[in-house]
């Protein structure tokens, strides 16, 4: 890199402001309407519920005692193999492993709890489910497994928070709450060995009870997606086994979580949950003065969430993704889930090379047509300043990795790449800032590497220090891919058209310094709206998603939601998309997770992101 002086004035950087749904005003994210196989009963049901005073009188500490675990009352599940279809409900014989742990008995969370459910279809049988609240707009929320929702069908369904044994309903430490609405992914089957057991999550609205919203009254915990399988958790359940509690305790256990191999789920070894326990919580960070703490599981999956063998000791929970995102976010909207596309489970093996460990060092990416293919290659710049194309094949996968340049020193210092034809050849540049304002262009990197000055688009000191994200695209353009959308450190947003070697072009303010666009932590440009002009992708720093179709050097264009802020996409550290399926459009988005998993989104329209295929698979 060249010393010259800065031609530009400084952008100077502005104090952070979260960026807020609030800070927009389009809907909340459309989902898909393509067919799908539904679940046994529908994915959100309401019934006129009796009222506070009915259910208190109908809920006597007998009735309660009474109950027996949904998946014991209701037999065989779907599948030919499994004997009960679901967890818990027959029990192993043997004993656990030498070492394992014990489950302790305990007086609970004021926000966990137990589902009571009289089941009109079996001659009034109570079922039972462990449950905990979780925040909500509403503070009406409750979480469980999906196989337990899918069989709460009776006309008396009630969540006791903290449940005491002996007790009548009346008289439980934080009263009562009537169910009136289940929230369940419409392609889950319950009880089931296949991968859509992934699915086996639910949300139940309550009624407020006589000191008002549940989750004013208990506290709750957070929802917090992750794509991470390692966690340390306190995992909490009601078994309702009179055998092993006679009390009806609940039961705690601190574990440390895997991966359940070929599923998106979680496993932990512990003795002790028996049937009643599905439904329950696993929990990261649990404040007691504070009635907080992070929800990053809930005992379910395979075969309701336990082993073949339906073994105490062995316990599952689905890894709460983007599906799990998008029930949670319908029902904290009150929202009757629509059809989802196809489930896509998790690929046994991994598309691209090397463990999510080293994909933790991924620390740029850009997609484009090095090849001059038609379809794109993706560009990895490694922290340690190591650059590797992976040549795309065309039908999602790469082919063998090339390496174009070995760890270096220059190459740390690179902050922002993105990819374009900016020289008009059909085979695409190589864009890249530098931590001390220089930007370079590198032509023809297919062809001619990186192991070249390249041409120096700004020098050094220059303004360009502050160009927070780049992507290159065609809002403008007619052919090439020749426009470069920038996102400034204080919240600018420019847009730099006819882009080519050793210019920048005529240059287009679509956004003044703000605080808002601060906080638009990522950008990638492709054509999700399946037209010839590109939009303008952004993650927001709260894990929000737009895109922005019809953008013109004159204005920024619609923005259209593909979810709300929430825990998970925060974690999304590089975003890019390109053309790796084949279907000539850059409609495939590519995230490289936190911790080292990498995800392809392929196909992703305006509103949804489109089917997820696994490029490098998350940590065991």
């Amino acid at each position: 890199m060249t010393a010259q002086s800065a031609t530009a004035t400084a952008k100077p950087a502005v104090p952070a402001v979260p960026h807020t749904a609030a800070d927009h005003s389009t809907p909340s994210r459309a989902l898909a309407d393509s067919p799908t196989t539904t679940a046994p009963t529908p994915s959100a049901s309401s019934s006129p519920a009796p009222s506070l005073g009915e259910e208190e009188k109908f809920w006597t500490a007998e009735r309660m005692d009474q109950a027996v675990p949904v998946d014991a009352a209701r037999g065989p599940g779907p599948d030919a193999a499994s004997p009960a279809g679901a967890r818990r409900a027959l029990l192993s014989s043997g004993k656990p492993p030498a070492g394992t742990k014990q489950a302790q008995h305990f007086e609970g969370y004021p926000m966990v709890g137990t589902f009571f459910s009289s089941e009109s279809e079996l001659g009034g049988k109570v079922t039972s489910c462990t449950g905990s609240v979780v925040h909500s707009n509403g503070r009406d929320l409750v979480l469980t497994a999906g196989h337990c929702a899918t069989y709460m069908v009776g006309q008396h369904r009630i969540f006791v928070p903290q449940y005491r044994h002996g007790t009548p309903a009346a008289q439980q430490p934080h009263g009562i709450f009537p169910l009136t609405e289940l929230y369940i992914d419409p392609r889950y089957v319950r009880n089931t060995k296949a991968p859509v057991s992934d699915l086996d999550f639910a949300f139940a609205r309550v009624a407020p009870a006589r000191k008002g919203n549940i989750e004013d009254v208990t506290g709750a915990l957070t929802f917090a997606p992750s794509t991470s399988f390692k966690h340390s958790v306190r995992v909490v359940g009601y078994p309702s086994d009179d055998s092993v509690n006679k009390n009806h305790q609940a039961v705690f256990c601190d574990v440390a979580t895997s991966r359940l191999p070929h599923f998106r789920q979680m496993q932990m070894t512990c003795a002790g949950f028996y049937g009643g326990v599905s439904g329950g919580p696993w929990i990261e960070g649990y404040d007691a003065a504070k009635r907080t703490g992070k929800l990053v599981g809930s005992t379910g999956g395979y075969y309701g969430g336990g082993n073949d063998d339906n073994d105490h000791w062995v316990t599952y929970s689905p890894l709460y993704g983007k599906d799990a995102v998008a029930l949670y976010d319908d029902a904290n909207a009150h929202r009757k889930p629509a059809a989802r596309p196809p489930y896509v489970p998790a690929p046994d093996s991994a598309v691209l090379p090397g463990a999510a460990d080293t994909w933790q060092h991924a620390k740029l990416m850009a997609s484009g047509d090095f090849s001059g293919t038609g379809h794109s290659d993706l560009i990895v710049v490694w922290t340690d300043g190591e650059v590797t194309l992976y040549p795309g094949n065309g039908n999602g996968g790469y082919g063998n990795e090339r390496r174009l340049l070995g760890s270096n020193d220059t190459w740390t210092h690179a902050t922002t790449v993105t990819a374009g034809d900016f020289t008009g050849s059909r085979q695409f540049d190589l864009m890249t800032g530098w931590s001390d304002g220089e930007v370079t262009l590198y032509g023809d990197v297919g062809s001619r590497g990186l192991a070249n000055d390249g041409t120096q688009m700004a020098a050094k000191d220059s303004t360009w220090k502050y160009a927070a994200q780049i992507t290159a695209g065609r809002f403008n353009a007619a052919e090439y891919v020749t426009d470069l959308m920038v996102r400034w450190a204080d919240g600018e947003l420019t847009l730099y058209t006819g882009v080519s070697s050793g210019t920048f072009g005529q240059e287009h303010q679509l956004k003044a310094r703000n605080e808002t666009w601060e906080h638009a932590t990522l950008l990638a440009a492709g054509e999700f709206s399946g037209s010839s002009k590109w939009d303008l992708m952004v993650r927001w720093s709260d894990g929000e998603l737009d895109t922005y179709t019809g953008t013109t050097p004159q204005a920024l264009g619609a923005e259209t939601r593909i979810h709300n802020g929430n825990d998970l996409w925060p974690h999304d550290t590089v975003l890019t998309a390109g053309n790796f399926t084949g279907n000539g459009r850059s409609d495939d988005l590519v995230v490289r997770w936190s911790d080292g998993e990498t995800t392809m989104y392929k196909d992703t329209r305006l509103s949804e992101l489109g089917s997820e295929v696994m490029l490098v698979a998350p940590p065991n």
